[in-house]
């Protein structure tokens, strides 16, 4: 939309609210102005005038709406109210349903009364939204769109370095291929203090580019830091089987099950890792059982042919746990 097109619409909007009585009606065009040109500012004057002027009517249109254009215009009363914490997680939420629009450029967002105002520990449940979909942020396009985000962290994290925080805020970048400014962030959280938290992400950010010896060190990091966390010995286990590592793999998935040992994960993992180090036709067994009470139906899937490829196994097993990972 150009310039001219999102001046129409925030006119209209603004007959709607004024003569036409539907105050929702010119959220909705103002939403779809804002859309179309995130940066542009007139969209959002129309707004604080509406909030002004109609905040009664506008606020009953809004409430228990949780359409895209409700949260969109709840995230910039928020701001405009001065709850910047609530403001940036509407905003995550928005993103993460639709990041092929630029939310963050949004004047607002790159206000030093926001970057000041918000939180460190809102910013990172905000970047937690913007990933809730799973989609595919690791590309230029993407990563132009989510610029504002990467100066709000790097505001944000320097005024208030909150360890745990800051290990959850290295997520975004980290989901955009921002990898150097992942680790800066788990930098700067280890110069306050080292929690597992930050270990972890460091791990997840090394394993996400390909280099599984710098991802275990950083999970034996992060086990040093929190030695009875059963997850931590799943993962370090996970690392050590794609490398290939199988007798490591088992024995770390059996440290993890002194810990939780009714953990259904550590359980099929450690079955699977025993079936491709010796064959056991017990273990394969177990893990056929196990395998369907795997919610994750990837690492389902990753277990079995793991297991599948143990030595000496009879045909009619590995059958059995092929038709699990193929129904």
């Amino acid at each position: 939309m150009s310039n001219q097109s999102v001046a129409a619409g925030v006119s209209l909007a603004g007959v709607m609210a004024h003569c036409g009585g539907s105050p929702a009606g010119a959220v909705e065009l103002l939403v779809e102005a804002i859309a179309s040109a995130p940066a542009v500012p007139e969209p959002y004057g129309a707004f604080a005038e509406l909030w002004r002027d109609r905040r009664p009517e506008l606020q009953e249109s809004l409430d228990g709406d949780g359409s895209l254009n409700a949260v969109v215009a709840q995230a910039y009363f928020l701001f405009l109210e001065g709850d910047m914490d609530d403001a940036v997680m509407a905003l995550g939420s928005v993103t993460g349903a639709r990041p092929d629009v630029a939310w963050g450029a949004a004047p607002w967002f790159g206000d030093a009364r926001f970057l000041d105002g918000v939180s460190a520990q809102a910013l990172a449940e905000a970047c937690l939204r913007t990933l809730d979909y799973g989609q595919d942020l690791n590309t230029d396009e993407m990563r132009a769109r989510f610029a504002p985000w990467f100066h709000a962290l790097e505001v944000v994290s320097a005024r208030s370095p909150v360890p745990e925080s800051l290990a959850v805020m290295a997520r975004l970048p980290r989901a955009c291929g921002r990898y150097e400014l992942a680790f800066a962030l788990c930098d700067r959280a280890d110069a306050v203090e080292r929690v597992m938290w930050t270990a972890v992400a460091r791990a997840t950010t090394w394993r996400v580019m390909g280099d599984l010896e710098q991802a275990a060190a950083a999970f034996e990091d992060a086990l040093v830091l929190d030695p009875a966390n059963w997850s931590l010995y799943l993962d370090l286990a996970d690392v050590r089987a794609e490398q290939g590592d199988f007798a490591a793999a088992a024995a770390l998935a059996a440290q993890g099950l002194e810990h939780e040992p009714h953990e259904v994960l550590l359980r099929a993992a450690a079955a699977a890792y025993r079936t491709r180090l010796s064959g056991s036709s017990g273990d394969l067994k177990a893990l056929i059982v196990l395998a369907p009470e795997l919610a994750n139906t990837a690492y389902q899937n990753l277990l079995i042919d793991y297991a599948c490829a143990g030595p000496k196994l009879s045909r009619r097993l590995v059958a059995k746990a092929r038709r699990i990972r193929n129904s």
